[in-house]
């Protein structure tokens, strides 16, 4: 800016170029949107920032619910400096240099310093080591976010020092809280005539991320001359810009759950080359390897499960192997695992079979164990016909006998029924020939779930 600028002008000019989810990102816990269950009056962590005594916490949710927006607003709430690392970048020697400065800060002002580190899960074991003893000693506050389990991903002496809090996805009222205090308090959008017509093609194309709305909204907008006076939002407007994200893919960005979709769904439908084709489509854009060593592992259960009971095996072996050996050489043993599972017979016999059962749980979540099925390691529970009349299998013919082993208010309910598909045949045949006359086993529906 020179001394003939405006900077008015100027100001305004250089915003345009910040993305508008910057633009609205919230700087105080009043204006945050969502997450009632962690923020609400009474919760902990509520409580923590209003008494300024705020603790290690790991944020986990997927993209685009607020996890970096609130990290800042707790540090500004409880004036603590902030200091934020992306795991991807950061080593152990920049997570050393923050912890003595913290130590210097506090020795000499008081005041504490809270760490945020993105992408916690991407931190190896060295340099989650290096915050130990910080975070025990409280020399800093840690405020990891992440977008998976933390306890597959963050050590367990680390995971013990720091509350856990589950931020789910934003529902569609609250995407449109957003959308529309953006339009309201944004500089550059409030000045321009903007009716959005369709808001439910805008929110289901957001999915609960705020971030994908704001940069739907924005990206639709795009797409009208600059000399538009009213821009009228469609559905049309909001499924052409969303085509233009698929085309610009951001391979720096976070998990891409279209793709993710896509690679399963191709597992699931036995095609072990679109398998093998989306998976390298999100090993490029930068996947984190054990995202797709673990969402095979959940599919060889959930879709193959005992039609090859091997799948498992496979899918386990091939999750150990990746976390040994990581990248380049991991995208072979994906490749391996994942043409495996395609090629498998499969059957979701055993997600049905565990449902079906939880249901009854849910809404009988009382009946007794029946007698014969009751330990009685007292006399007091041996008078009370603690096991009696109970029937030891291996003392029959072929280890088996048609016992009652469910409450008499479920007799002879079915969970599992196996496949048509691999070695559920076997399966099948061995139950339906035990419980012939009390049980009958029959192929599972074959529309998918």
């Amino acid at each position: 800016m020179d001394l003939f600028s405006d900077p008015k002008h100027n100001r305004s000019d250089a915003r345009r170029y910040i993305p508008l989810a910057e633009r609205c990102r919230p700087r105080k816990l009043a204006d945050f949107v969502g997450h009632e269950e962690i923020l609400g009056t009474g919760t902990i962590l509520r409580s923590e920032i209003q008494n300024s005594q705020v603790r290690s916490m790991i944020l986990w949710g997927p993209a685009g619910v607020g996890k970096t927006t609130l990290a800042g607003i707790i540090a500004r709430e409880v004036d603590a400096e902030f200091r934020g690392l992306s795991a991807v970048a950061a080593g152990v020697k920049e997570v050393r240099k923050i912890i003595d400065e913290a130590a210097r800060l506090r020795k000499y002002s008081g005041r504490n310093t809270i760490i945020f580190i993105d992408e916690i899960h991407r931190f190896n074991k060295a340099q989650q080591d290096a915050l130990l003893q910080a975070v025990e000693e409280g020399t800093v506050i840690l405020v990891g976010a992440t977008t998976e389990n933390p306890s597959f991903e963050v050590i367990s002496p680390l995971l013990s020092r720091s509350h856990v809090y589950r931020m789910k996805p934003l529902t569609a009222d609250q995407i449109q809280l957003i959308v529309e205090r953006a339009l309201q308090n944004d500089e550059l959008l409030k000045v321009k005539n903007i009716d959005i017509k369709d808001w439910d093609s805008l929110q289901k194309l957001a999915d609960g991320d705020a971030r994908r709305a704001l940069n739907l909204l924005e990206k639709s907008l795009d797409l009208f001359p600059e000399s538009t006076k009213t821009y009228i939002l469609t559905k049309e407007t909001f499924q052409k810009a969303a085509s233009r994200k698929v085309l610009s893919y951001d391979k720096t960005g976070d998990f891409h759950y279209d793709l993710a979709s896509a690679f399963i769904k191709s597992l699931r439908g036995s095609d072990p080359d679109a398998a093998v084709y989306w998976m390298a489509r999100m090993l490029e854009a930068g996947e984190d390897p054990k995202f797709i060593a673990r969402r095979m592992l959940i599919l060889a259960s959930e879709d193959i499960g005992n039609a090859d009971p091997l799948a498992l095996l496979v899918a386990t072996q091939g999750f150990t192997a990746v976390t040994y050996i990581g990248l380049p050489e991991a995208k072979i043993v994906l490749s391996q695992v994942a043409t495996y599972l395609a090629a498998a017979p499969k059957s979701n016999a055993a997600i049905i079979a565990i449902n079906k059962a939880i249901g009854d749980v849910r809404d009988l979540p009382e009946l007794p164990v029946p007698l014969h099925l009751r330990n009685a390691p007292t006399r007091l529970m041996a008078d009370l016909d603690y096991g009696k009349d109970y029937r030891y299998a291996h003392d029959f013919e072929g280890h088996f006998i048609k016992e009652k082993y469910l409450p008499s208010e479920l007799e002879n309910h079915i969970y599992y029924k196996p496949s048509d598909q691999g070695a559920e045949v076997n399966i099948k045949a061995r139950l339906e020939k035990l419980w012939e006359g009390v049980k009958k086993y029959h192929s599972t529906d074959k529309k998918t779930k």
